[in-house]
């Protein structure tokens, strides 16, 4: 049910094979079911080792030395096998180009289902639903380098949602796109959490994004959780995530602007500070 506690991360250190400092230092976290969370951070804060440990991925596939307990939808991520937690947690990367090696769509989403072993009869119709959830359908036998970047994500987000997880995590998803291919994939995320209560986890630097569609934000800062809260609360602090080099939204800078001249309920996402300056014309 939405509101149970989805993943429990408990004391999670880790320090990758011939690292000096580690990667993540003492995590505790509690992501709840149909959480839209944000995950902010420098490169190299620990946000896609993170994402790693909340599907196995560390410490099964990666050396390094590992402390702690995640546990996800009752399943310990340090021994479930890696094939069997893509159940239950779909990952995202920055760059979609390098996920894809099929000749066509439907085989690229067909993939990962051919990996767990889904009956060949089951795989036409959960191909055919991934792309419709994710706008591609009709593309099934295009070829995946000839699509947009936008489109390429997308394709990406429905091979893991062929495999029907209850938690994606996109590691700076829109990175590599252009703003229209930005806007495809989080109003994509957007769907999938509000529509389908999928509980959808985004690591990203760009503070407008997880203003807009976030509902709690996690700053790390050198491997270590340094805040934590709704994106009011974690933008209102500007000038703490300006001493570790994270930027508040555009809409926050001028509210904490207006802030240092007395004003008071101040917006965090643009759509707040219209509403809030039309209020007060």
């Amino acid at each position: 049910m939405a509101g149970e506690i989805a993943v429990k991360i408990e004391n999670l250190s880790f320090t990758y094979s011939g690292g000096e400092k580690p990667a993540l230092n003492k995590i505790n976290l509690e992501i709840k079911r149909g959480e839209y969370l944000g995950i902010m951070g420098l490169n190299g804060a620990g946000k896609t080792t993170l994402g790693l440990s909340i599907n196995g991925i560390v410490p099964q596939s990666t050396m390094g030395f590992y402390e702690g307990n995640v546990t996800v939808e009752g399943l310990d991520t340090a021994t479930t096998p890696v094939r069997e937690m893509a159940r239950t947690v779909g990952i995202v990367f920055d760059n979609p180009e390098f996920q894809m090696s099929q000749v066509s769509a439907a085989e690229e989403v067909a993939l990962g289902l051919e990996n767990l072993g889904v009956p060949n009869e089951e795989m036409p119709p959960r191909v055919g639903a991934a792309l419709g959830t994710v706008g591609l359908a009709g593309f099934e036998e295009r070829s995946p380098m000839g699509l947009s970047g936008g489109q390429q994500q997308r394709l990406a987000i429905a091979s893991v949602l062929a495999m029907q997880p209850k938690i994606l995590f996109m590691d700076e998803p829109t990175s590599n796109l252009d703003p229209i291919g930005k806007e495809e994939v989080f109003e994509l995320a957007r769907k999938l959490n509000r529509e389908e209560g999928m509980t959808v986890i985004v690591a990203e630097h760009e503070a407008e994004v997880l203003a807009a569609y976030a509902d709690r934000i996690v700053v790390l800062h050198q491997g270590e959780i340094v805040m934590i809260g709704t994106p009011s609360e974690v933008f209102s602090r500007g000038a703490e995530l300006a001493k570790i080099g994270l930027r508040v939204p555009q809409a926050t800078e001028l509210a904490l602007s207006l802030a240092a001249a007395g004003a008071k309920d101040l917006p965090v996402t643009t759509d707040e500070a219209i509403t809030w300056l039309e209020a007060r014309a």
